[in-house]
């Protein structure tokens, strides 16, 4: 009986609920323990006659998560500002797609260093290279690997850092969660590692553009003190040459201007200001996003907010919708001459009940000053003592000129993700294919076109 009750134990005991360490004890048999409370391994303990010493793990394990986003296209981005390179891997991209390198590098140059004096001064082209996934010019449906070198670095910069943490940085959250850090470039927390996501997101962009004639267009709509006044900018026609036409990416040329000299004057003073990205999704169909937790504009938040000097996410009329009545802001609906439901205004920005009703959808993120200046701040190191730090490098004195097609691309990979998504749950079998007779429903098959 005794030996019934110490082999049950030892099974309870060896069966892995969590990843963990295993441990053998001098018998050969195999247990895990780590995730057992200590009041149960007494009990344990004292029912089976066996002698377990619930000592805590000396050994750290570090599991840094977070590297991968959506579900039916999924991207994984992966590298660092100082490393061999980064880029991505795209999973679940449909095969038959028409792709090159081209179609990628006209968003990285968007995105890449060195575009002007408002931006920072690394030379890097960002020059991608297609790995995999990719076959006579098509698409395979296989996983998409791009990879962009980095050529330009100078890890010297860092010096200073490597004893000292930049305020507000990622430094000291990445040193306290991890008790290790890249410190040349900032790792992870670099803008280098958004070249995968504007990679994944140019990929995004084509598909459904070929597919839905959606398109995604952002520009820049506050740096600093200088606010783009609201109608000045029509959401619904501004085009990507206009915001391509000058170095600030904002679409109307007089506030352009000023928002260049609002960057000028902190740059040369080595400060940095932050700003404004206002992007847009033209032709979005009916039906994207999910009740609830997974709500179509919950999924742009976190996309956007995942950005490097994210601070403000607003859809719609955002925070200025809290100022209206409930007659004020209600979008109300009318049949139009094709006989589309539409809404007369747009205050809910193209999002109803968290899922897309087929207008415009629209959106604010806003970006923090840039935390990496040159000018002299209090800090301390990583013994806790206090310090002065003049921080080196080349950073941008403002982010947002260049974080115009990172929005694009994080707008694009949820819009393509929820789509899939609309598509597997609601589209196999449309409204307009199924009757019902009596009890039972009955596919119309010359209803259904071909999915090929």
């Amino acid at each position: 009986m005794a030996a019934t009750s110490a082999t049950s134990t030892s099974a309870l005991l060896s069966k892995q609920f969590v990843k963990a360490p295993r441990s053998t004890d001098g018998g050969g048999s195999t247990t895990s323990l780590a995730f057992f409370k200590q009041s149960d391994l007494r009990r344990f303990s004292s029912s089976s006659g066996l002698q377990i010493s619930a000592r805590p793990r000396r050994s750290l394990e570090v599991q840094a998560n977070g590297n991968v986003f959506g579900t039916n296209f999924s991207v994984s981005t992966f590298g660092e500002s100082h490393g061999g390179g980064v880029g991505c891997i795209i999973s679940g991209c449909p095969p038959r797609i028409p792709l090159t390198e081209a179609d990628i590098q006209v968003e990285l140059d968007r995105r890449r260093p060195g575009q002007s004096r408002i931006t920072t001064p690394r030379k890097e082209t960002d020059t991608c290279t297609i790995s995999s996934g990719v076959a006579d010019g098509v698409t395979t449906g296989t996983p998409i690997h791009i990879f962009v070198p980095n050529t330009d670095q100078r890890g010297h910069d860092y010096t200073e850092m490597s004893i000292a943490y930049r305020p507000s940085h990622a430094d000291a959250t990445y040193d306290f969660k991890y008790g290790v850090r890249s410190v040349q470039g900032g790792g992870r927390s670099s803008a280098r590692e958004t070249i995968g996501r504007v990679a994944a997101g140019a990929v995004a962009k084509k598909i459904l553009k070929m597919h839905s004639g959606i398109e995604i267009l952002a520009y820049v709509s506050q740096v600093h003190k200088v606010v783009l006044p609201e109608g000045v900018v029509d959401n619904d026609a501004f085009t990507i040459d206009q915001v391509e036409n000058n170095i600030v990416r904002c679409p109307d040329p007089e506030y352009a201007n000023k928002m260049i000299d609002a960057i000028d004057v902190v740059r040369v003073k080595g400060d940095s200001v932050g700003g404004v990205v206002t992007c847009v999704v033209r032709n979005t169909p009916w039906g994207l996003g999910s009740p609830v937790f997974d709500k179509l504009e919950a999924e742009l938040a976190r996309a956007c907010m995942s950005l490097p000097a994210t601070k403000g996410f607003e859809i719609g009329s955002g925070f200025a919708g809290t100022f209206m009545t409930g007659s004020e802001h209600n979008d109300e609906f009318y049949t139009d001459e094709n006989g589309l439901v539409r809404t007369r205004t747009n205050r809910s920005g193209g999002i109803q009940g968290g899922i897309s009703n087929g207008e415009t959808i629209y959106m604010r993120v806003g970006f923090k000053p840039t935390s990496t200046i040159t000018k002299k701040q209090k800090t301390v190191t990583r013994d806790h003592k206090e310090t002065d730090l003049i921080a080196r490098g080349r950073h941008d004195p403002c982010v947002v000129p260049r974080a115009v097609p990172m929005v694009e691309a994080m707008a694009a990979l949820v819009i393509m993700d929820q789509l899939m998504a609309q598509k597997a749950q609601c589209e196999m079998f449309p409204p307009s294919s199924l009757q019902q007779t009596d009890n039972s429903i009955h596919l119309d098959s010359h209803e259904v076109s071909n999915p090929v």
